[in-house]
């Protein structure tokens, strides 16, 4: 199928070999294997879809309220009338007076009787037999059509090619012992007849991906995964990375640290701190997963792991997504470690030129011991002397190519850094088993003391008013809130409240408090100086974006309102919230809605009212959203899993990782086949 010429529409597309068109499943089917006469089509029922035939006895184009076609067929039963608004030429040729034509569509009321709307049509004998199986519905891009791709499907299939591609070597032994039951078909015959299944085919579960066709199909998607990720699980074990024991001496930076804080570690803290401190005992490097719910005190852990390494004479590295995040946690380490003598570079995109130099020039000359910045800490002009560790916060909001992994020579060796990525958005235990392989998980699962339960309210938008009155008194008592907003500026599209005439209205109501405005086009410095002026309670009220999601430190801001909270996400609205029970006060998140609400908005903000939890609201947040979201996939453009749907498919999860097992164990001839044939290029992407 290559060519010289320039590529085809399919060819854009990634359908470039049999094997591709193979693996480009239907995303549905229509059922063409039934006709009907014009008057059982009508009466089928109002919305339901049939498929029928007739003469064309009339075919206009009207202009009124705005241009469409109309066109009545009619059989020996009845006629039936369809309507086009938006059509070509092509097509009233193809639908002229006297074509006989055959219709499929949803059957609805209209202004002068049934009518089709926009249904498909094909011009056809009136004896034309009809199709013996379903007929499949691609995905497709602009301007491929789907007869363009249904032809070039068949005629891979019939490519002798494939069926040496698609050739069953996984050992039956193995098939027999770990699946539920031998009705899964051989994986040619599953795509053969997801491609064409019979029309006595159960259309419920090829929609639903359950038929053992999909399973068979999904299974064989999985186990290329477990097994990719399997073996970059062993082959970072076989990598050289510094071991970091625990310091004996009491003045350790370590030991230090701890006796500074001004709290005591909590269980979770400890137990997860033992956990990270055994990995950097070992001579590979770690890459562990640190997660816990918003506030749960990571950042003290990612400082303890930061100071065992600097004991040992190693730099450690912190990089956050964005400069408010990383600059809360450069002024809490600086906090906790300038008393220490330890000496800190702060790198990020908006520094002058010449101070971005004198940073560079202390991270590559080992005089700063700790770094912390944004990704201008993976830029190529940044060369470490010494690089120990390095912690990524909120890692998911990287794209998965930009994770840090930094290898130097010390001496003739090659070392590794050890990683530690941190998350206040949890991983749902599905996406962890499939993405997160690789990854050792460590969970915060407990919240410092005193930090007390958010209460969250719901209300209307029209109830403005009422809720700056509450607003109002709230301040009286010497508290501080914030006032979230999603837009900067106006959009005639969506009609949002902006920040800064939300911020215009709250100055003018609250003459009596100071009101901040924070956005994303703030200069850094103008952003840190209102950030620093509402931590020093000389602004009450902080009108802000979503750019205080995540890293603002507060305890006396305990009430948040957010505005348009239709408008946000699950993770982000927890997110948002998080920023408020820090103090001693009980807290209040408001979240205000316009109407009307979709059913979606309205589950979401009734589940955000009553539940608590991050790891409930990651697996609501991963049925609505799919896994590429969440893991910071969808910016590197690499499709990841596309047949399987972690929570329907959780069960058959298991099953792949107890294949991938026993194929890495006793089969590592067919290891390189069952990969080349699902993943292709793939397989190092997995393993970033």
């Amino acid at each position: 199928m290559t060519t010289k010429q320039a590529p085809s529409t399919l060819q854009k597309m990634g359908l470039d070999s049999p094997m591709a068109l193979a693996l480009h499943l239907p995303s549905r089917y229509e059922d063409e294997t039934e006709l009907f006469t014009i008057e059982e089509a009508l009466n089928q029922g109002r919305f339901s879809s049939a498929q029928t035939q007739g003469v064309v006895i009339r075919n206009q184009v009207l202009f009124r309220p705005r241009r469409q076609m109309l066109v009545t067929i009619e059989d020996d039963t009845a006629t039936l009338q369809l309507r086009f608004l938006n059509f070509y030429p092509s097509q009233q040729k193809q639908m002229a007076v006297g074509a006989h034509i055959r219709v499929r569509g949803e059957v609805r009321e209209g202004f002068q009787g049934p009518e089709m709307v926009h249904p498909t049509v094909k011009a056809v004998a009136a004896d034309a037999p009809l199709p013996m199986s379903l007929t499949p519905v691609y995905p497709a891009s602009a301007g491929v059509s789907q007869t363009v791709i249904r032809k070039a499907v068949a005629q891979a299939l019939r490519d002798p090619s494939l069926r040496d591609s698609l050739a069953e070597f996984l050992p039956k032994k193995l098939m027999t012992e770990l699946l539920p039951s031998n009705d899964w078909p051989s994986l040619q015959a599953a795509i053969t007849y997801l491609h064409q299944p019979p029309a006595d085919a159960d259309t419920q579960a090829l929609l639903e991906r359950t038929d053992p066709a999909w399973r068979r199909v999904q299974f064989e998607e999985l186990l290329a995964q477990q097994i990719s990720l399997k073996r970059a699980h062993a082959i970072r074990r076989e990598r050289h990375a510094p071991s970091f024991t625990k310091p004996s001496k009491e003045q350790s930076l370590e030991a230090g640290l701890l006796k500074a804080l001004p709290f005591q570690l909590t269980g979770a803290q400890g137990r997860v701190w033992s956990e990270i401190s055994k990995d950097l005992e070992n001579s590979f490097p770690m890459n562990r997963l640190l997660q816990g719910d918003v506030g749960s005190g990571k950042t003290v852990v990612a400082a303890l792991a930061a100071a065992r390494v600097m004991d040992h004479g190693y730099q450690a590295a912190v990089m956050a997504p964005t400069e408010i995040l990383a600059e809360q946690h450069y002024l809490k380490m600086k906090e906790w470690f300038e008393p220490l003598g330890v000496s800190i570079a702060w790198l990020s995109g908006s520094l002058k030129a010449k101070e971005k130099r004198l940073a560079q020039e202390m991270i590559e000359s080992g005089q700063a011991q700790l770094i912390i910045g944004t990704h201008a800490l993976i830029q190529e002009s940044v060369s470490f002397s010494k690089l120990g560790l390095a912690v990524i916060d909120e890692q998911h909001r990287f794209g998965v190519r930009q994770r840090l992994e930094i290898q130097q020579r010390l001496g003739s060796e090659l070392f590794y850094c050890h990683q530690l990525m941190m998350s206040a958005t949890p991983i749902p235990r599905t996406l962890a088993m499939t993405y997160y392989a690789d990854l050792d998980v460590s969970v915060i699962d407990e919240l410092p003391p005193g930090r007390k339960p958010i209460t969250t309210k719901v209300v209307k938008a029209t109830r403005r008013d009422e809720v700056i009155g509450g607003l109002q008194s709230w301040l009286s008592k010497g508290l501080q809130a914030y006032w979230v907003c999603p837009l900067i500026e106006e959009s005639e599209a969506l009609q949002l409240q902006t920040a800064v005439e939300s911020f215009e209205q709250l100055t003018q109501a609250l003459p009596d408090f100071k009101v901040g405005l924070v956005h994303g086009r703030l200069k850094a410095e103008e952003k840190a100086a209102v950030m620093a002026a509402f931590k020093a309670n000389e602004i009450q009220l902080l009108v802000a974006t979503t750019v205080i999601e995540v890293g603002v430190d507060v305890p006396n801001a305990a009430l948040m309102v957010i505005e348009h909270a239709e408008r946000f996400g699950y993770a982000q609205i927890h997110q948002l919230r998080g920023r408020v029970g820090r103090g001693s006060a009980d807290s209040v998140c408001i979240l205000m809605y316009a109407e009307p609400l979709s059913m979606a908005a309205k589950e979401r903000l009734q589940t955000l009212r009553e539940v608590s939890d991050g790891f409930v609201i990651a697996e609501r947040d991963l049925s609505l959203r799919g896994p590429g979201e969440l893991l910071g996939a969808k910016q590197s453009g690499d499709a990841m899993l596309r047949f399987v749907d972690l929570q329907r498919d959780a069960w058959l999860i298991e099953l792949a990782q107890q294949a991938a097992e026993r194929l890495l164990a006793d089969h590592t001839d067919l290891v390189e086949r069952h990969l080349e044939r699902w993943l292709g290029s793939r397989a190092e992407f997995l393993k970033a």
